[in-house]
């Protein structure tokens, strides 16, 4: 839908484009969102306010939630207005309480029925015993005619003998800006009632005093206070009008940040489950979630652990299941594509069966069961894998008509789980058990389970077997006297499950049915579940993992810490993708979030002082009080606003009076001074530096924010109080009693307005912003006691002589005017100290709001950083932007293709002697913390900036496997130029690089055995022979790995190899002769599938290396002379 077109004014685009112009990617897959703006609205009844103040949200459906919004947050400021409408009611009930006569009763019954009235409405409002539809559509209408009623039984019933037009102008002033700044309505339908209201009372005031004074009407006395009391009520409806529009704005911003806050939580949980599903499909939960904690540890303490942190744990009773799939005497690979093809079946989920998929080197697939937490039908789960996975192969063999099967070897035993190194983690496990499952697989016989004796103690008879005699096929097995058998295919489900359990699909209890179903369809078998439903989708299992918290039962995500009523992660994360292209969808999360924001409301005043209000936490009320509100300025205009309106009041009553112009021109001045200081912060652009940094100093600075707001209020009262004092003088003489006229006019002649204008005084104290509701009530009570004191002392004899002359009109005794006013006065301080009390509260509550979205932003964003770190660290960069990046359906897996790449493979092969499972040594554990501690020291020679283009691919056992030049731009090699403008000697840097990470490979081994005593030795061979091809396997859990010739070659160099030595071939060693360094000739050595190859022994540099960009660096293992 098209957008409304934004502010468009130029002193107001800086300011509101960067509260309200907010861009919201609300689609993931373009690039930029759908923008929601604060638009102009063009039509409808608000045509009738000024453009910059017609604020309204695109599209429709997001201005209909707003408006719930700001209704629910009106509710209770209207309590605040019923409130009000009480303090008047016992204000009548003193004020004809004081003087009480026979004709006082009426008023007394009124305000006391409007009272009672007021105190029930208070407890329907107060406890939410209304229906809803009745409180929001009828009770700010009921209240309005109430009130409206009020004033105008206490006006008829009190002042109905002795009329006068400026009677209850005063309280009809303040209910009316009360209105705005209480109804929950819209700003149109507050307008309407106001200007009913004020014209009702202005013609029922002008028609009452003509009639009752038709033989001695002043109609242009009259007409002047009649013009007076329409200023005083175009003042209210004036400062109350900015007065909706700043808590609009106000609340506008807010609604904006939780709306943003919602959009960037839901992305970043999207991206962030995203990273989890992505890092827990490499690792277990019980492994991600320690390393987790690790990186959550204060720098500090890391730094205190005397060996590099090590993830290692021991499991028992788990059955390991080594797969291979191979001919008669050759091994044969299905092809990459084969798995995939429709003619072909997918191969058996690991999940499916409970297993855990270990690693796949080659062609050969390893999984386990039972690992981290035990299952009693482990040893039954594995079997049935490898049962599926023969049957699989079948399907492929026969489809494809090639030799291929698969032997499959089971064992039962101890393993130690867990990754190695700080770099590019992958799960291993390792064990003598494990040992023994790679030689039961490699003892095994194609297309059958091999098994120990170990496995078919955990059977229990479940399946029918037969001798294996894996010692003739194996010397391994032969050696150790390991008793095997060979799984024959059951012939019907299982009997009894395990120990009397059935075995099930979804949990190692209640009922099963068969794991496999084979079944004909087309003249083929096809691999099938035989339960009713669907297994579970890995996704929605890492999912359910994440919610739950597995481990401490609580959730994972810290997005919404709530815990008493939590957006859980489940429901958001299965409606983002609905809310992002759906507005409806996401207007309902926004109005739960709000929900749920407006629910702890309750809680936040406990981290407040009772009376005070400021915050319990000092460094809370540190940041409270620097906190930038760009409104100064429109509270600053409304004191110009007031003084204007007062002074054309002071105009109608007493034209003649030159103090009012003084002060007026005084006043404004000053006002506007204060008022361009506010804003230059407001528009930088505007205004010149100076000013800017000194207005900015002044929002930032709380003494010097209260001084500024304090010095505006002044200004106006004392316009007020000047003008009074010197309306005494002019009519000094009225209080002689004899001496003089007994009625002079002008500004004595109604006193009242004056008291009116000072009510105006304090409307404008309440439009005062970032100024507590303490230095509010001390201006108020300024304001209050400099007009009373006025009133009562030096206006003493005005409004004696004002009470004489409506005494002779009337019979009825009324209480003096200057203690009438003076009352009125004080009521209306209170109640808006109440209001300003109200209105603190509310800025802290959105002010705690707003830190609550930042706080979870930064958890999220934190939660995020570790994810990424974690995922970068198993998996290349920008093969992990591959899989983050857009949502990628199962097959379209990372591969890239390089021209010329280098690899490298490192063994230490004499740690196999070093390792043992005695006790001394935990089981293994502490040998395998030694060789966690030689990895690592090999990771952390790739953060060397010499070594950048180098990738560690993985670690085998003990074998490091590395490789250069496996850059996301394949054709450079880790430059920016491309490979057809680089030379010789920039095009194989990288491979330079690589033989200069072996050697320091080599002296860094080298220090460790001084350190530890012991004798480890590399053994490492090198090549660089042709194309290879980087890519993942496995959609569900994706593995990083490279393939072809020079991988082989390389890995042919390492185990064909001498300890103590790199090996390399001719052709490699050609090229490194070139960058300095010195080989030995071995000789030709026969290389399995390779026939045989001149081979050399790399033993360092001749001179120091000169790299590319020219620096010089000297490696440990470089030596001066050559020989």
């Amino acid at each position: 839908m098209p957008r409304n077109r934004a502010f468009s004014e130029p002193e107001c685009s800086a300011e509101y484009s960067a509260d309200y112009s907010v861009s919201l990617p609300s689609d993931p897959e373009h690039g930029v969102g759908r923008t929601h703006e604060v638009t102009v609205r063009s039509s409808g009844p608000c045509l009738c306010l000024p453009r910059f103040m017609r604020l309204t949200f695109a599209p429709e459906s997001l201005e209909n939630l707003y408006q719930t919004y700001f209704r629910r947050q009106r509710h209770e400021t209207l309590l605040v207005l019923v409130v009000f409408a009480a303090l008047f009611d016992c204000y009548v009930l003193v004020m004809c309480a004081v003087v009480y006569t026979a004709d006082k009763l009426a008023p007394v019954l009124a305000a006391a029925a409007g009272l009672v009235a007021h105190m029930l409405l208070f407890v329907l409002c107060k406890y939410r015993l209304l229906p809803e539809r009745v409180a929001r559509r009828f009770l700010p209408y009921v209240l309005w005619v109430l009130i409206l009623a009020q004033i105008f039984c206490y006006l008829g019933l009190n002042f109905s003998r002795s009329p006068e037009a400026s009677d209850t102008v005063g309280w009809q002033a303040f209910f009316v800006f009360s209105f705005f700044i209480t109804l929950p309505l819209r700003l149109a339908p507050i307008v309407f009632i106001t200007a009913v209201s004020c014209s009702i009372h202005t013609l029922v005031l002008g028609v009452t005093v003509a009639q009752q004074r038709q033989d001695a009407l002043d109609e242009g006395a009259l007409l002047r206070q009649i013009l007076s009391n329409v200023a005083i009520y175009l003042c209210a409806i004036t400062v109350g009008t900015m007065s909706y529009y700043m808590a609009d704005r106000k609340h506008r911003k807010a609604f904006l940040e939780a709306r943003q806050s919602l959009e960037v939580k839901l992305n970043l949980e999207e991206q962030s489950q995203q990273q989890e599903r992505l890092m827990l499909s490499i690792l277990p939960k019980h492994v991600a979630d320690e390393m987790l904690k690790d990186m959550k540890k204060d720098p500090s303490q890391k730094e205190m652990q005397q060996f590099n942190t090590m993830y290692m744990y021991r499991h028992e009773n788990v059955r390991g299941l080594g797969v291979a799939r191979g001919g008669v005497c050759v091994c044969v690979c299905v092809p990459a594509d084969g798995w995939g093809a429709d003619t072909v079946p997918p191969p058996p989920s690991p999940q499916k069966y409970h297993q855990l998929r270990i690693k796949i080197l080659g062609d050969c697939y390893y999984c386990i069961c039972g690992l981290p937490e035990y299952r009693e039908d482990h040893a039954v789960c594995s079997i049935m894998m490898g049962l599926a996975m023969v049957e699989a192969i079948s399907y492929v063999r026969e489809k494809t008509k090639t030799a291929v099967d698969m032997r499959v070897g089971v064992h039962s035993g101890t393993v130690l789980g867990g990754v190695l190194g700080q770099k590019r983690w992958q799960y291993d496990v390792w064990s003598t058990d494990v040992t023994v499952a790679n030689k039961m697989e490699a003892g095994g016989i194609p297309g059958r389970v091999h098994i120990s004796q170990s496995t078919m103690d955990c059977l229990k008879g479940e399946f029918e077997v037969e001798p294996g005699e894996g010692g003739s096929r194996c010397e391994y097995l032969k050696e150790k006297g390991i008793v095997t058998y060979l799984v024959m295919v059951p012939k019907q489900p299982l009997r009894n499950g395990i120990n009397g359990v059935k075995l099930s699909l979804t949990s190692s209890h209640g009922g099963s049915p068969p794991l496999v179903n084979t079944k004909e369809r087309n003249g083929s078998l096809s691999l099938a579940c035989a339960s009713p439903e669907e297994p579970e989708e890995p996704d929605a299992r890492v999912r359910g993992a994440l919610e739950s918290g597995e481990e401490d039962g609580e959730a994972v995500n810290p997005s919404f810490p709530n815990p008493r009523r939590r957006l859980r992660l489940r429901d958001l994360a299965e409606r983002v993708i609905d809310a992002s292209q759906n507005e409806q969808e996401l207007n309902k999360l926004l109005n739960e979030a709000l929900l749920e924001r407006e629910s702890i409301q309750a809680l936040k005043g406990k981290s407040t002082f009772l009376l005070s209000m400021r915050f319990i936490d000092p460094e809370m009320e540190t940041r409270y009080s620097v906190e930038k509100e760009k409104q100064s300025g429109a509270a600053f205009s409304c004191s110009c606003v007031v003084l204007f309106f007062t002074a054309l009041v002071e105009v109608f009553i007493d034209p003649w009076l030159v103090a009012n112009y003084v002060t007026f021109m005084v006043g404004e001045i000053l006002l506007l001074i204060l008022t361009l200081c506010s804003l230059a912060a407001i528009f930088p652009r505007v205004f010149p530096k100076k000013l800017v940094a000194f207005s900015t100093w002044i929002d930032r600075t709380r003494w010097a924010r209260n001084t500024w707001a304090m010095a505006a209020i002044i200004i106006v009262t004392m316009a007020d109080i000047v003008d009074m004092l010197s309306c005494r003088q002019d009519h000094g003489g009225m209080g002689n009693g004899t001496a003089g006229p007994p009625w002079l006019g002008g500004c004595g002649d109604q006193p009242k307005y004056y008291s009116y204008i000072a009510l105006l005084a304090l409307v404008a104290t309440i439009m005062l912003v970032q100024v507590s509701h303490m230095v509010k009530l001390t201006l108020m009570v300024l304001i209050t006691g400099a007009t009373g004191a006025v009133n009562i002392y030096a206006w003493e004899h005005i409004f004696d002589q004002y009470d004489r002359h409506r005494g002779k009109q009337s019979t009825s005794s009324l209480v003096p005017s200057k203690y009438s006013m003076t009352a009125m006065i004080f009521i209306v301080m209170l109640s808006f100290y109440y209001f300003s009390r109200h209105v603190e509260k509310l800025a802290r509550t959105l002010f705690l709001w707003k830190i609550d979205v930042h706080d979870q932003k930064e958890r999220v964003y934190e939660m995020r950083r570790w994810n990424e770190a974690l995922v970068t660290n198993m998996l290349p960069e920008h093969v992990a932007r591959h899989f983050l990046g857009s949502k990628k359906r199962d097959e379209e897996l990372y591969s890239q293709s390089y021209d010329e790449i280098g690899v490298m493979f490192a063994s230490l092969p004499n740690f196999a002697d070093f390792y043992t499972e005695e006790s001394i040594n935990n089981g293994g554990i502490e040998c395998l913390r030694f060789l966690n501690e030689i990895i690592s020291d090999f990771d952390a020679l790739l953060d060397e900036p010499q070594f950048r283009c180098i990738t560690k691919i993985k670690t085998i056992g003990s074998t490091y496997m590395a490789a250069s030049g496996v850059t996301p731009d394949a054709n450079a090699n880790g430059y920016s130029a491309k490979k057809e403008t680089l030379s010789d000697k920039e095009r194989w840097q990288h491979l330079a690089d690589l033989a200069d990470f072996a050697l320091a490979m080599k002296v860094t081994l080298m220090n460790i055995n001084y350190q530890s005593f012991n004798n480890f030795m590399l053994r490492i061979g090198k090549s660089m022979s042709g194309a290879v091809l980087a890519g993942v396997i496995g959609a569900r859990k994706p593995h990083y790995d490279i393939w072809g010739n020079t991988v082989n070659v390389a890995s042919r160099m390492e185990s064909t190899g001498v300890m103590g030595n790199i090996q390399v071939v001719e052709e490699t060693h050609l090229i490194l002769k070139e960058y300095g360094f010195r080989f030995v000739r071995r000789g030709a050595i026969y290389v399995k599938g390779k026939g045989e190859l001149l081979t050399f022994f790399l033993k360092g540099r001749e001179k120091q290396g000169s790299f590319v960009n020219g620096s010089s660096v000297t490696l440990p293992h470089q030596v001066v002379d050559s020989s």
